[in-house]
């Protein structure tokens, strides 16, 4: 979004609105045109907030050789990189101490798989978890994944450096970049270390799994005691 342009008010927008639906009436039409006018003031903000993720300053230097256990022998955290010059590493939840992945995780990496070729159109994407490679790539099999890259936090420096200091089950999603022969920490999602609004599940802003953004355009919402799971009965 260009900065210095004059945008239209989302009201005046929402008022020139030509779509009407069989059978509506004039009170549905007017909230959802005050409700057109939020959304558009949503992606407005969507932009805003991403523009400015954009122009941080650099981050800090990445400065110990990180390795990460692959499919097939160690891998380098610059490695990680390929022929791309921005690294996305999402920290799921399936440590030791973990008999089954994180559901959440689950869900989010489920979304991922098929997409894969087209985020590394752009950059390069990387799963990390604190369990033994062997054990990550099962439950990778299991679940029918064939594009997610998993790498194994074997000493689990990763983790503690960016992810959590105590070396706690929990998720971390980071960007680093390469520049100039230098590697860098880009922006990392800290939404999760402040406490939620009241009524509200820890999410993310922006949120990671689309199956929330979907359910959030239905009557029903997200809920506020519903999570995925990794098996539903009846269900292949």
């Amino acid at each position: 979004m260009n900065a210095t342009a004059k945008l239209i008010p989302s009201t005046e927008l929402a008022r020139g609105n030509p779509i009407r639906l069989p059978n509506e009436s004039a009170e549905y039409r007017k909230a959802r045109n005050a409700l057109l006018a939020e959304e558009i003031e949503l992606r407005r903000h969507i932009e805003r907030v991403a523009e400015q993720r954009r122009k941080l300053p650099p981050g800090g230097e990445v400065t110990k050789p990180y390795t990460f256990q692959g499919e097939h022998g160690p891998v380098k955290l610059a490695e990680l990189f390929g022929d791309k010059d921005t690294l996305v590493i999402y920290s799921y939840m399936f440590g030791p101490q973990r008999e089954q992945p994180c559901p959440m995780c689950t869900s989010i990496m489920a979304s991922w798989d098929h997409k894969v070729p087209d985020i590394e159109q752009r950059v390069a994407l990387a799963m990390v978890a604190r369990s033994p490679i062997d054990r990550l790539m099962a439950a990778r099999k299991a679940r029918g994944w064939t594009k997610l890259k998993v790498y194994a936090d074997v000493d689990g420096n990763f983790t503690r450096d960016y992810v959590s200091r105590e070396d706690a089950d929990v998720p971390g999603y980071t960007v680093f970049t390469r520049r100039d022969g230098k590697i860098r920490h880009f922006w990392s999602g800290e939404i999760y270390g402040v406490p939620s609004d009241p009524g509200q599940d820890p999410r993310g802003a922006p949120d990671l799994d689309p199956l929330w953004t979907l359910l959030d355009t239905t009557p029903e919402g997200r809920g506020t005691d519903w999570y995925p799971e990794l098996e539903y009965p009846g269900k292949n």
